[in-house]
Order: C-alpha cells, then structure tokens, then sequence
C-alpha cells in the first residue's frame, strides 16, 4: 500500500472513530475539546494509555461532568489545525479547549511567523466561541539549532 492510501485510509479510521464521540456528546456535559498532533492522537500506544483518555478518566474520577473531545490527528500541523479548527468547535460547542500543535511545524522548520500567527488565530477563534484556551507548550531538539529552536520556544 502506497503511503498516499495509507494515509487516506488512516483518515477515514480516524473519522470515522471521532465523529460518533462528537455525535453523542451529552448537551448538558460541557466539553473540553483537544486539538493536536500524534502527542494527542496517542499515536503508537493503545488509546486508553494517550493523555487525553486519562484526562477523561480523571475528571470522571473526580467527578467533573466534562466529555473530552479529541479532534487530534497524527502528523497534525497549526495550519492544518487552524483550517478545521471552526468545524470542530461548530461541532463540539466546547468550554474548554486544549491546542497541543506546534511540535510538527517545528520538526519541518515551517517560518516560525506562520506558526505563531496560526495559533493566535486558533486562540481567538476558540475565545470568540467562549471557550477558555490552554496552549500546550512544546520543545524542540537542539539540532534545529540554538537560534531556530529559542525563538520556536518564545512562541
């Protein structure tokens, strides 16, 4: 299987999979929604093992009504994440919104001016909706060198 079907397919997998999550979301349980890469996707280990379902386990433990939304894609960039971003929130009306990108725009060297603009717009487009907004930080390796890599950290 090629890699352009590979990925077609991982796709269809994996909206497969989300869009019955967003479906049946309880109108009274506020939701928190994810939007990120493979960090997110928990991409390589079982679902139940990936952060954000252990976010889910522990709100339940601790008895908060929050569904946990996970909207992440592996492979995941801020431009990517920005151009569905208005169809997830329209779908999961969230309270709270995690935005865990960043890590993959650095990793292909993207300008870093595109990154930082993407994720402000994420962040407006999520507190026009009202929802409050965690940006998840990221690290880079130090080969991208030190001047890449301290201004992808100021982001």
């Amino acid at each position: 299987m090629n890699y352009l079907a590979y990925t077609v397919r991982f796709l269809v997998i994996l909206l497969w999979t989300a869009l019955p999550a967003l479906a049946h979301a309880a109108p009274d349980q506020p939701a928190v929604l994810v939007v990120g890469d493979s960090l997110s996707a928990a991409y390589g280990i079982p679902q139940k093992a990936g952060w954000v379902s252990l976010l889910q386990k522990r709100l339940a433990d601790q008895r908060y009504p929050h569904q946990v939304i996970n909207a992440s894609i592996s492979g995941e960039t801020t431009s990517g994440g920005l151009a569905r971003l208005s169809r997830v929130l329209d779908s999961a009306q969230p309270s709270v919104v995690i935005i865990e990108l960043g890590g993959n725009d650095g990793l292909r060297g993207l300008p870093l001016a595109s990154v930082r603009s993407n994720l402000a717009a994420m962040i407006e487009r999520s507190l026009a909706r009202d929802a409050q907004v965690l940006l998840v930080g990221m690290r880079l390796p130090p080969n991208y060198g030190p001047a890449y890599v301290k201004r992808f950290h100021q982001i």
